[in-house]
């Protein structure tokens, strides 16, 4: 047993028996992990709230992680860098929640990614402290697949295809997991931009639609075991 004091970010929580919960994690220190939470949903003064473990909250945790378990309690929990905002916008939590849920199905190392983690909780702070974040998804999920490993490769891109499964520019069009026309257009305007620049990049409902469709296509044929998140028709009902 050691004790660890990291920074993480919520993924999800399961309800476990009437009282308690199961949390998973992605930490800055040690990448993924879950942690038994005790009698957490017991009406009781101060300690550790459940109200802590909502979707991609940002904690500062003391942790015993157990060598014999995959499942390691918690000593201590503070929120840091707390929301101001999204919470309260019914569009910014539907983000969340679907950002949550593809987070929860792509991660899966258990090992210590600070570029990862200072990507994620940058573009937490940022959805957090702007207004207009339509297209922010689809920027998330396109650079966390850097540091997923499978962030497309540009060195060819004027060719006029996108070939899905090898994360390359093609010229071959043929083929049902290479992208063209229409589509390699809307996918394009997202390579090479960041979150400050990303309301120049406009999308109609329907093209931003398509190019999540891309993305999470994308995910499926890179990451085994990908499932299409379920969320993704309460965002696609939000936007609309």
């Amino acid at each position: 047993m050691a004790v660890i004091t990291t920074k993480a970010i919520v993924l999800n929580s399961l309800k476990y028996s009437d009282t308690s919960l199961i949390v998973k994690c992605y930490t800055a220190e040690e990448g993924l992990k879950a942690y038994i939470i005790k009698g957490v949903l017991k009406a009781k003064k101060g300690g550790i709230k459940a109200a802590y473990f909502q979707p991609l909250t940002q904690l500062n945790l003391v942790a015993n992680h157990s060598t014999k378990s995959s499942l390691h309690t918690l000593k201590e929990v503070q929120i840091l860098n707390p929301y101001k905002t999204i919470f309260r916008d019914i569009v910014k939590q539907s983000v969340v929640l679907f950002i949550s849920e593809v987070l929860s199905n792509s991660i899966q190392e258990e090992e210590k990614n600070t570029d990862f983690y200072n990507y994620l909780e940058a573009a937490l702070i940022w959805l957090d402290a702007h207004d207009k974040i339509s297209n922010f998804h689809l920027l998330f999920l396109l650079n966390a697949s850097r540091f997923l490993g499978f962030y497309p490769d540009i060195s060819e891109i004027e060719r006029s295809g996108f070939d899905l499964l090898n994360g390359s520019f093609s010229e071959a069009t043929g083929n049902r997991n290479i992208i063209s026309g229409n589509e390699l257009f809307q996918f394009k305007k997202l390579l090479g931009i960041n979150f400050d620049t990303i309301e120049n990049a406009s999308f109609s409902k329907k093209e931003r639609q398509l190019v999540l469709q891309i993305i999470i296509r994308y995910f499926e044929l890179h990451l085994d075991g990908f499932r299409k998140p379920k969320s993704l028709q309460i965002l696609e009902t939000v936007f609309n």
